[in-house]
């Protein structure tokens, strides 16, 4: 490479010669720069979503590629966050693509020192069997003074970060028909 290509090639010299004295358009433009497209570009489809990690709700664009999860952005569209995203939403492709996501039921027995898989319709219905006899077993119809009280304090319900409005409005319907009164999630604490 010649020193003169070498100095038409550097954007200093293009930006102090052409029509860009400022540097803020094409003379601030490489070669490889000017060859990169956004990895958004190649997508099949994009989804409008909500960032599942806290309370606020920011919008998020996700792009799918063959069937698969291949970028999440900040939705410019959102009222909430303008296209921003804090670092745990940037990171939010991570989640569903992780290598290290576990995508079976995994049980540890009591005292036991090994993890099971275990299908779906066995997990339900362990978590089924330990809610009734929880409740069951704690399960208060009066107090002392006769008053009625059809509560359980055996039974308590934390929703994460991960559940949106509908879903712990879905959640606190369940738990209050089964009796149980202490029920939050993390959009309250």
């Amino acid at each position: 490479m010649g020193v003169r290509t070498w100095i038409e090639g550097w954007p200093v010299y293009r930006q102090l010669v052409g029509t860009d004295p400022l540097g803020l358009g094409a003379a601030a433009k490489s070669a490889r720069s000017m060859a990169l497209t956004p990895r958004t570009e190649t997508a099949d489809s994009m989804a409008r979503s909500v960032c599942p990690y806290c309370a606020v709700g920011c919008g998020q664009r996700v792009y799918v590629t063959d069937g698969r999860v291949t970028q999440i952005e900040g939705d410019p569209d959102s009222p909430i966050s303008r296209g921003r995203l804090c670092p745990k939403g940037a990171a939010s492709k991570n989640l569903v693509t992780s290598e290290l996501r576990q995508q079976k039921v995994r049980y540890r027995r009591p005292y036991g020192t090994q993890w099971e898989d275990l299908d779906l319709a066995t997990a339900m219905d362990m978590i089924a069997d330990r809610i009734i006899a929880a409740r069951d077993e704690t399960w208060e119809e009066t107090d002392e003074a006769g008053y009625l009280l059809r509560r359980t304090l055996g039974i308590a319900s934390l929703g994460g970060a991960t559940l949106d409005n509908e879903e712990n409005y879905l959640i606190k319907k369940l738990f209050t028909a089964m009796g149980a009164i202490q029920i939050e999630n993390q959009a309250r604490i």
